[in-house]
């Protein structure tokens, strides 16, 4: 959801084991999302007999993109099938990738994936607060318009005369003066239109009259408005955003065509035992041996099943956070958004239930598109993921149309098809991604943290709950190489002791 992305480091996207080091050894993955595609990939590449277990019938994980003839299924409800038209879709898990995630993107041009730009602000999109809605650039920069005003007229008064060299203060000044589009006493007026105009200009004699700005208040009506005013900044949500051509889970997929006779569907995990130095994974009434295991099962799933681990590893997967569980609902529409309000791409913000709405980035000016009217993920209001993901199917659908007429007054009627996505009813997922504590999961973990990721004897675990980048696909992709690192460095070593 909001990890705060640590840039990968530069080439790590060059990842490769030395050729030929996995010939004579076999090698059994748990999962085929991100982490077990790349470990299968890999692996296979420098000679690894691989083989690929995965409970779902398709790859991907919580990268998933829903199209027309899909079957969604959530536990306690009902079978939902998605009626898109022909080349639209939703995509239900992953929405975004920061231009920052290396590995990822490196595998997407390994393959030749398309991407193209995801729009993640939009000024002309709308934001909607304690009953008002207002454009995104009316709320954003009328309230950095008030800041600056406000440390002008500190300037002015000389309350910061101790806090710079005067030449330094007065040179500041000026530049408050241009970067806030200041009135000439300093005061914010909206001055040039920045944050919008009430007349816009035209032709002939039609001047443009800039609107009033909004108050500070009117700015911050609540404090469920903290995000999206700061949104746009935080580390791995900066522009340029990218997304596949075609459907987020296209890179999945990409990586999937290169293991595809590896990959065994329908297959979940019922337990994970050791075979002497080997390992013994039962899927049922069958049976499948290999010399190692990579694991990339999440936690709240690994915990229910079977094992053979050391008191320490269960200790350190039962002690492990709870996993958000966010809720995201779709629908397909006449492009309105753009068609009447020019948003093309972007978000809108709410204090409704729903959240944040995702107007596509893809397929501007055609017809129809898949407008996402909720991303619930605690954005606003951090309890608001378990209270929608309670509501029916359509109690959900009702308070999406309703934040689109306000947004849009009278095209919510136009929308239909709905499809919802509890992540938390989602088999085989049961969440997101684990809430690790501090500013996007970066902060401290502790010691059974790293006990997660030590290897279990010939298992070694990935995924990106197993990274300082959780919840993101790159997060999953650079845990997967570093798995493959201690992997191998265990087969070498126990080839060199056979020798």
């Amino acid at each position: 959801m909001l990890g705060l992305a640590i840039p990968t480091p530069a080439n790590a996207e060059n990842f490769e084991l030395p050729p030929g080091a996995g010939r004579g050894k076999s090698v059994v993955i748990l999962g085929a999302g991100i982490a077990g595609l790349v470990s299968a990939f890999e692996l296979q590449r420098a000679g690894y007999d691989v083989t690929v277990l995965e409970a779902r019938h398709r790859v991907g994980g919580r990268v998933w993109t829903v199209r027309g003839g899909d079957y969604v299924e959530q536990f306690g409800m009902p079978i939902q099938r998605a009626e898109f038209d022909e080349g639209l879709y939703f995509n239900a898990g992953a929405a975004r990738i920061p231009s920052s995630h290396r590995v990822i993107l490196g595998y997407a041009r390994r393959f030749g994936v398309p991407m193209e730009t995801f729009v993640n602000s939009n000024r002309n999109a709308s934001w909607d607060f304690a009953g008002k809605v207002r454009q995104d650039r009316r709320m954003v920069l009328d309230l950095q318009g008030h800041i600056v005003g406000l440390l002008a007229k500190a300037i002015d008064q000389h309350a910061l005369d101790q806090a710079m060299p005067k030449s330094e203060l007065a040179q500041f000044r000026r530049f408050l003066q241009f970067y806030g589009g200041l009135a000439p006493d300093g005061s914010y007026q909206n001055v040039g239109g920045a944050s919008g105009y009430a007349v816009e200009p035209g032709a002939y004699d039609q001047a443009p009259s800039d609107l009033p700005p909004l108050s500070l208040r009117e700015t911050l009506p609540t404090p469920a408005i903290g995000l999206p005013h700061v949104f746009e900044f935080i580390p791995d949500m900066q522009a340029t955003m990218l997304q596949p051509v075609g459907g987020m889970d296209r890179i999945a997929y990409a990586i999937y065509e290169q293991v595809k006779p590896l990959v065994r569907f329908g297959t979940p995990v019922t337990a994970i035992r050791r075979s002497g130095d080997r390992v013994r994974i039962e899927h049922g009434p069958q049976v499948t041996e290999a010399d190692y295991c990579v694991c990339t099962l999440p936690m709240n799933l690994l915990s229910r099943i079977p094992n053979d681990f050391s008191a320490a590893k269960k200790a350190a997967i039962s002690s492990a956070p709870a996993y958000f569980k966010s809720v995201k609902v779709a629908f397909e529409s006449p492009r309105f958004w753009e068609s009447d309000d020019q948003i093309f791409g972007g978000l809108a913000w709410t204090d409704r239930k729903n959240e944040n709405v995702i107007y596509p980035s893809n397929g501007f000016n055609q017809h129809k598109g898949v407008l996402v009217g909720a991303y619930v993920a605690g954005w606003t209001n951090q309890d608001n993921p378990d209270a929608f993901a309670a509501l029916s199917n359509e109690e959900q659908f009702k308070i999406v149309r309703d934040s689109i007429e306000a947004l849009h007054p009278g095209k919510s009627k136009l929308m239909s098809k709905p499809v919802t996505v509890r992540w938390g009813r989602t088999p085989y997922s049961e969440g997101v991604s684990p809430l690790w504590p501090g500013n996007g999961g970066q902060g401290p973990r502790g010691p059974q943290y790293s006990e997660l990721f030590k290897p279990e004897g010939p298992i070694v675990f990935a995924g990106e709950h197993l990274s300082y980048q959780p919840a993101w696909q790159e997060g999953a992709a650079v845990s997967a190489h570093a798995a493959l690192k201690l992997l191998q460095a265990m087969a070498a070593e126990r080839t060199t002791a056979a020798a």
